[in-house]
């Protein structure tokens, strides 16, 4: 079976950093699109940034310039590097593999 499983999430303060993984099992992520989500408490679930198999990355505009997507084929991980943390980035991340399957999430509470 497919398993998602996110960490590196914790509490900063505003203007520091995370990285996030998402280590996948059951599946190769190579040939796969990967996906980080965040839901905050009584909010939809968004789109923070995604990576194509070919390495094409998109972001949401809030993130721009402070996030960074990327993939280790040989890890089987997708990351996310966050920067200059805003208490606004405060949420549950996910990540999404090939649209379908999602980890359990992992908290980022930023504080001011």
């Amino acid at each position: 079976q497919v398993q998602l499983v996110e960490s590196g999430g914790g509490s900063v303060q505003a203007g520091g950093s995370l990285k996030l993984s998402c280590a996948a099992s059951g599946t190769m992520i190579s040939t796969k699109t990967v996906g980080w989500y965040r839901q905050a408490p009584g909010k939809q679930r968004e789109l923070v940034a995604v990576i194509t198999s070919g390495g094409t990355t998109d972001y949401a505009d809030s993130v721009k310039g402070r996030f960074t997507i990327s993939r280790d084929n040989i890890k089987n991980s997708v990351y996310l590097q966050m920067n200059s943390l805003k208490p606004e980035d405060t949420a549950v991340y996910y990540c999404l593999l090939s649209y379908t399957y999602w980890g359990q999430g992992t908290q980022v509470t930023v504080s001011s």
